[in-house]
């Protein structure tokens, strides 16, 4: 408890209430969704206004992880240096305001450029937010790493909600783009006080680690499992809307369907994750989810209408909902390397998944099939049931 008492002296002289802290950092992670989401809900008409190919959408979607990768080693380092508290607050306007330069292109390169820099402010919102998740967490001394992110998934819902009726209403991107940064400052503006002061994990007493340590093997696992989660879950981010355009071939108004569906039950799962994690246990429920995620886009590779579709969306969005928290929180009460070194590193490795599978599939696609596509990701889900009967320290 030694760090998280030193991350909260200096932010009053009476310690604060544990529940304001908990919903600041969780709104922080809604304000990070709501601004992933709000992209991801204008994607089919971006892509058909720049008149992208899948092929070429792919690759321009690689630019995100490019940024990630670019950026991982200086997030951690200026987590390490300035605290996790002033680099969320940084970072968080920033990637608001990247968000709107997407609203605000007109050609394939100038969405290579902003999506770089979108994935760069993104980085650092990632280690920063998760590094405050995992302190709160200690402070209540439980797992609640599954509420933060479904806290995450909750603005992934209501930036679907609020791009449907942007596009319905027929505003263009930026316009809408610009009401979301308004209101993430709002959220902002009246929740810093209560975030977590001071610097992450590490004890001044310990050796400053060498830039190229050999990594934890259950970390690296972890991370494995959290990757082919994350490859799921940004196959929907980024292509659940094309594929009801392309392949279910849904009515406009409909296109963003799938999405929103996929997004009700991930929150609702990470809502319910830690309840069920006490019923059954950690493992067994990962195992679970990994035949979800799996039945969950086989089905709608092998029945592409609207309704059995919807559904099977549904089912991946329930599937992906506890891997990721489970995993960070795993990585958190690792004892053999500090917490905030195998937070990174099991983040580092996950979010690879997520930023590097939306252009997979933009290449299968282009060669086979968006349904070949779906298929392939599928395969995911069964890695992930067979690598979580593995590890123990998901026991």
């Amino acid at each position: 408890m030694t760090e998280q008492l030193n991350m909260l002296s200096g932010q009053n002289d009476a310690v604060p209430d544990k529940g304001r802290i908990r919903l600041a950092v969780a709104l922080a992670y809604f304000c990070m969704g709501l601004c992933f989401a709000s992209w991801a809900s204008r994607i089919p008409d971006i892509k058909t206004a720049l008149h992208l190919n899948d092929a070429l959408f792919g690759s321009i979607l690689f630019t995100m992880p490019v940024a990630q990768l670019t950026m991982m080693t200086f997030s951690g380092k200026l987590v390490t240096r300035f605290g996790s508290r002033n680099v969320m607050l940084f970072a968080i306007p920033i990637y608001s305001l990247c968000l709107t330069n997407i609203g605000l292109v007109r050609e394939g390169w100038q969405l290579a450029i902003a999506l770089f820099f979108f994935g760069l402010a993104g980085n650092m919102c990632n280690i920063s937010i998760n590094t405050q998740g995992v302190a709160v967490e200690r402070l209540y001394d439980k797992p609640i790493m599954s509420s933060f992110h479904g806290g995450w998934s909750l603005a992934g819902f209501t930036g679907a909600l609020i791009g449907l009726a942007m596009i319905n209403l027929k505003v263009a991107p930026y316009w809408h783009f610009v009401t979301i940064i308004l209101i993430v400052a709002t959220i902002i503006l009246f929740n810093y006080p209560y975030l977590l002061k001071g610097k992450p994990f590490r004890d001044p007493s310990e050796p400053r680690p060498k830039f190229f340590n050999k990594p934890d093997i259950v970390l690296v696992q972890l991370g494995i499992i959290g990757f082919c989660s994350m490859a799921s879950e940004g196959a929907m981010f980024d292509w659940s809307g094309v594929y009801f355009k392309d392949v279910v071939k849904a009515p406009s108004s409909l296109v963003i369907l799938g999405y929103t569906s996929f997004m009700i039950m991930m929150a609702t799962g990470r809502f319910l994750a830690d309840w069920v994690t006490f019923r059954i246990g950690r493992k067994r429920l990962l195992q679970i989810c990994g035949v979800m995620i799996s039945t969950g886009l086989y089905t709608a590779v092998i029945f592409p209408n609207i309704v059995a579709s919807t559904l099977a969306f549904m089912l991946v969005g329930l599937g992906v909902s506890s891997i990721v928290p489970s995993v960070y929180s795993a990585a958190g009460r690792h004892t053999k390397v500090p917490p905030g070194i195998a937070l990174a590193t099991v983040s580092g490795v996950s979010f690879l998944g997520f930023l590097m599978g939306p252009p997979l599939i933009g290449y299968i696609s282009e060669a086979a099939g968006l349904r070949y596509s779906f298929a392939v990701i599928g395969i995911f889900g069964v890695g992930i049931s067979l690598l979580v009967s593995k590890i123990r320290a998901l026991d």
